[in-house]
């Protein structure tokens, strides 16, 4: 990479690592399932502490719609890691407002003993293909893919991604519907297969199914299964997030032979603080899915709220003792079912505000001293108020990466 492609370092050392600290007593102490969990569930107990984040290892930046190789960087929506060969994977959420759907490839520096996050460089950009080859139409075109989060699957060396889709509601009528979908690729971007999805979350131009934007936001894999969650509820499992309740958000686990195994129901916080106005916009859900084994998951969870900004928590969740709701219509009415239990971990208001559009989550290399780096990502929406922005942490408690 030319010099004038490096970005430059900003202070790798903050005083919020007290906080950071503060945040995770806060967290030892107590479970917030119960708080956030949709009224008709029952509460699942938390679980045993585990993964904790012990300091702050630095930030980078992305210049403002950089361009690199023909396209403008932005939209940053997920990114992952290659153990392999240290090559990062980040995908962004355009959809040809710039260029076609695509990832870019890139090098994080971060010391291998001391972890400080001193660089970040892209290396190449791909276009996602189709099955026939071509690029994904542009938005409010038939069939066109709204990539929200990435993964490198190290077990079988090929590039995961999950596309939102998109459906009319009442604020976009004209919007075609396309199903969400998860889909497999090379490092040439090149369609391999895709998981097939359940019925319950199949897009439609009625009040069933997932609500535009919410439908798959984040994305995981482990040796055995593949993961991912809604942003936020179906139209039958209730209302989206407000001040004074939380929503369900589901979660699907599929089996390395493709066939899903189970769909859980994660308890999305309450607003963390009212619109200003009262009756203001907001957008609340789970940005991001990280494994740290087959059962325990991190999740990121992240809000907009007018006259407020964005909020943004990361919660260790585990799906241990919840209820599979695969087939289940509704979970805001019927018989009563366990959610996962979750765990705070940090708020992230006390880094670096004003706090970003945080959407992306990853492991880093693992230190020398043992402790395992987590890198989080924000989409700066290619809004000039916003940033691209990566916070890099190191953790404890991680040892089933």
């Amino acid at each position: 990479m030319t010099n004038s492609r490096r970005i430059t370092a900003l202070a790798a050392a903050l005083a919020t690592a007290v906080s950071l600290g503060a945040a995770g007593a806060q967290a030892q102490a107590s479970a917030t399932a119960a708080e956030s969990s949709a009224g008709s569930s029952a509460v699942a107990a938390p679980p045993a502490p585990g993964l904790r984040i012990t300091r702050f290892l630095g930030e980078q930046r992305l210049p403002h719609r950089m361009r690199f190789r023909g396209t403008t960087v932005g939209g940053l929506s997920g990114l992952d890691r290659d153990p392999r060969t240290g090559t990062w994977y980040l995908i962004s959420d355009d959809r040809w407002r710039y260029n076609p759907a695509r990832f870019y490839t890139g090098r994080f520096d971060i010391h291998p003993v001391t972890g400080a996050f001193t660089g970040v460089n892209l290396t190449g950009v791909t276009t996602l293909r189709r099955p026939g080859g071509s690029s994904y139409p542009a938005y409010g075109r038939p069939r066109s893919a709204d990539p929200e989060t990435i993964r490198y699957d190290r077990w079988s060396r090929r590039v995961l991604w999950a596309n939102e889709g998109d459906r009319p509601d009442a604020e976009n009528p004209n919007i075609p519907v396309s199903d969400l979908s998860i889909r497999w690729t090379n490092s040439e971007g090149r369609y391999l297969g895709e998981l097939p999805v359940p019925r319950n979350l199949k897009m439609t131009a009625t009040t069933s199914g997932p609500r535009r934007n919410s439908g798959f936001e984040g994305l995981t894999s482990t040796e055995r299964t593949i993961a991912a969650i809604t942003e936020g509820p179906r139209y039958e499992d209730g209302a989206p997030p407000t001040v004074s309740r939380g929503a369900a958000a589901r979660i699907t686990v599929w089996g390395r032979d493709g066939r899903p195994r189970g769909q859980y129901a994660y308890p999305i916080d309450k607003l963390p603080a009212a619109p200003i106005p009262a009756n203001g916009k907001s957008d609340s859900g789970v940005s991001e899915l990280l494994a740290i084994d087959d059962n325990r998951y991190l999740a990121l969870e992240r809000s907009w709220i007018e006259g407020v900004n964005y909020k943004a928590k990361l919660y260790e969740i585990d799906l241990r003792g919840a209820t599979n709701v695969l087939t289940r219509d509704s979970l805001a009415a019927g018989r009563p079912y366990r959610p996962v239990s979750k765990r705070l971990i940090s708020d992230f208001g006390t880094v670096r505000p004003p706090l970003q559009n945080l959407e992306s989550l990853a492991w880093g290399p693992r230190l020398r001293n043992g402790e395992c780096t987590l890198v989080v990502g924000s989409d700066d929406n290619f809004d000039s108020n916003e940033a691209t922005q990566f916070l890099a942490f190191a953790a404890r408690g991680c040892d089933g990466r």
